[in-house]
């Protein structure tokens, strides 16, 4: 069934997907990096953590670590 819409105005969209009208599959992809050092992405409410020296290897010699065009 047809959808009619009306004025829109979108300020911004992070991490979401935006639909009008009809549709029929919708697949949306991201893909996402990170580099935490030890204990950098501790969650929980009484959190101890010991750690000596830390270093995050951040070489990263891939052109393309997970690609996301054409993905269905």
């Amino acid at each position: 069934m047809p959808a009619i819409i009306g004025p829109v105005q979108i300020i911004s969209v992070g991490g979401g997907i935006v639909q009008f009208g009809d549709t029929l599959y919708i697949s949306p992809k991201s893909n996402a990096k990170s580099n935490s050092g030890a204990g950098a992405v501790n969650t929980g409410g009484f959190i101890i953590t010991n750690n000596g020296l830390s270093a995050s290897n951040v070489l990263d010699t891939n052109l393309v670590d997970q690609p996301t065009i054409g993905n269905l």
